[in-house]
């Protein structure tokens, strides 16, 4: 999957500045463990380390193609391009000539051949920088769902980009620093577009290029979700999703490295599990090999809640016992989650403490394990974003708030297994300052102004149609961040394949009615990919990615809680309400601090280990 960083300056000779590009380069050696390497020319320095996937001796990076000893193009290239195959000899055919089987060299050819649209043919999950030399511009390209991640930093004569802000912060030019809209932006539940927290840091939006030249820089879109009006019936409808699911599936399963899926019991993981498990058959392959995360006596001692009615492992099992696939559970203890050296490492992966608790460090430390004996893994993360999974698509109060439904549902304390708010430790006078439900809705407003509608669309369809489109750009954005990160931290792929952009577009012009015509949530999925799952899990009500319940978690965290509050030098202790506090952490207290207790600690960790400065 790999780590790309690189500094573009028209006023200086990178040439002289290898030691700079070492630096920037080295902070992605998590998301390339395999190799590195480093191109610089006059005006461009490209860094890269790679995760090799495909093409195992040729893909090596930075890559360029060059003609009568002139270098034509260059780039330092993450993620995957599904179609490349049927692009390389498409390409072959209009005389291109190619020395790897690498899908980077295809990318490469595509823009020769058909300059910056190249990038519209393109099917995958990527994220790349494009150095011509001819013409000295950069182009930094993301895939359409910004599956993803890069950021970039304009400088006075050009820019620093990288696929974490990490990469960008090694600059010996740049100091991480919040401002008061980073704060909000970091505590809230909404994830920008474009938005990366820091100051002077900027995120490319998904399905869009950044062109730097001597100029400036410039954005534009290549890729949009668009209202277009839905034709088929629903039979028709249902197979069409299921002929998209196996082509998606059957391309993603293309890798020279050990291939696993991610199989929680659910509906959307199991279904990629069975597809996966029934193209590997059909190749000679397999058994497909699976892993599912679970904690120390979480199944025997499971308690229902609002937002998770079932544990995982029977329904995983049954799944897995189904498609006859190689299965492994990877169980974890309050321990291992409350270690320092796995939340430190979590951390330093995310860049930003805003997480979900203990489920950003059981994500670690399953991909960990799973990278033990696989490179690539396939997910199921986006089904419920493309389909309506969650509840609250359900919930017509959430749906009709004037607010992000997710914020409407009170997810922002839930989703990591506790009840109270995360902000609820902080100081009254900074969350004034912050104003956090502004914050939210003046980005509500944003989003809403970008919805395409068709001139039919009133009532409770135009309103679902917003709906999904807010999901589909904003709270995808968080889970696929937190994924890309905790999966790249210790050099695993982890591929999506419910973010091909040809299924997002089919469905999210399909007729709320249709998307549950069986009065249930994921009607059509459900229904295009029953024939490969038991009923067992077909028939599973949605429950989100699991947390601990073990009382003994919440007790270590207001055990850590008590040492902050008795440390007057804790960097985030200016940030906090103190009486709150004292009462939070005081004998007895049995109130639930759990979401707060996270985000605190967490920001406690990142300001002492980051260097990073508020300027509020």
């Amino acid at each position: 999957m790999c780590g790309i960083t690189g500094w573009i300056s028209y006023d200086n000779d990178l040439t002289t500045q290898r030691p700079t590009l070492e630096a920037m380069t080295r902070t992605m050696a998590c998301r390339g463990p395999d190799a590195g390497g480093i191109w610089l020319g006059p005006h461009a320095a490209l860094g890269h380390r790679r995760l090799a996937v495909i093409d195992i001796d040729g893909g090596k990076q930075p890559m360029s193609v060059a003609h009568d000893g002139r270098t034509l193009i260059v780039t330092t290239y993450s993620g995957e391009v599904y179609n490349y195959r049927e692009l390389r000899a498409e390409l072959t055919q209009l005389g291109h000539a190619f020395r790897t089987n690498s899908d980077t060299e295809v990318v490469l050819h595509a823009y020769l051949e058909w300059g910056e649209a190249f990038v519209e043919r393109l099917n995958g999950m990527y994220a790349f920088a494009l150095w011509d030399p001819r013409t000295e511009h950069l182009l930094l390209v993301r895939d359409r769902m910004g599956i993803k991640p890069l950021f970039y930093y304009p400088t006075r004569d050009g820019v620093l980009f990288g696929s974490e802000p990490k990469a960008v912060h090694a600059h010996p030019d740049v100091r991480p620093a919040v401002d008061a809209e980073g704060l909000a932006e970091l505590i809230t539940f909404t994830k920008t577009p474009g938005h990366a927290v820091y100051k002077g840091l900027h995120e490319v939006r998904p399905g869009h290029v950044v062109r730097v030249d001597r100029n400036g820089v410039h954005v534009s879109r290549y890729w949009a979700l668009e209202a277009r009006e839905h034709t088929d019936d629903l039979d028709t409808t249902v197979a069409r999703v299921r002929e998209l699911l196996d082509d998606i599936v059957a391309r993603q399963l293309i890798a020279d490295v050990p291939l696993c899926t991610l199989l929680s019991g659910g509906l959307d993981s199991s279904a990629i599990t069975a597809l996966s498990a029934k193209a590997l058959a059909a190749q000679g392959s397999g058994p497909v090999r699976s892993f599912a995360v679970d904690f120390t006596g979480y199944t025997e001692n499971f308690t229902p809640d609002d937002l998770r009615g079932t544990p995982d492992g029977p329904y995983a099992h049954a799944l897995a016992e189904h498609v006859g696939s190689d299965h492994h559970d990877i169980v974890l203890d309050t321990a291992a989650l409350m270690d320092p050296g796995h939340r430190a490492a979590v951390l330093a992966a995310r860049d930003l403490p805003n997480g979900f608790g203990d489920g950003d460090t059981s994500l670690y430390l399953l991909f960990k394990a799973v990278r033990e004996q696989s490179t690539v893994a396939l997910s199921g993360e986006s089904a419920d974003e493309v389909f309506g999974g969650y509840r609250w698509f359900h919930d017509p109060e959430s749906v009709y708030a004037d607010t992000f439904p997710w914020v409407a549902a009170g997810l922002s304390g839930r989703f990591s297994g506790g009840n109270s708010v995360r902000e609820a430790l902080l100081d009254r006078a900074l969350l004034k300052r912050l104003d956090l439900p502004g914050y939210e809705q003046q980005r509500y407003r944003e989003a809403l102004a970008e919805v395409p509608y068709l001139d039919g669309d009133t009532g409770h369809q135009r309103r679902m149609r917003e709906v999904s489109y807010l999901h589909l750009t904003r709270f995808v954005q968080i889970l696929l961040d937190r994924k890309d990160r905790a999966s790249m931290a210790v050099g695993l792929e982890v591929r999506v394949p419910f973010c091909d952009h040809r299924l997002v577009d089919y469905v999210f012009n399909t007729p709320w009615a249709m998307k549950t015509f069986d009065g249930r949530e994921k009607s059509l999925l459900r229904a295009a990919t029953r024939d490969v799952l038991p009923d067992l899990v077909a028939d599973r009500v949605k429950s989100p990615y699991p947390s601990t319940q073990d009382p003994g978690y919440n007790e270590a965290l207001r055990s850590e809680l008590k040492e902050l509050a008795a440390d007057r030098d804790a960097p985030v202790r200016p940030l906090l309400d103190s009486e709150v506090l004292a009462a939070a952490t005081a004998a007895g207290a049995d109130h639930d601090v759990r979401p707060a207790a996270e985000l605190v600690l967490g920001m406690d960790a990142w300001l002492r280990t980051t260097g990073t400065t508020l300027e509020l």
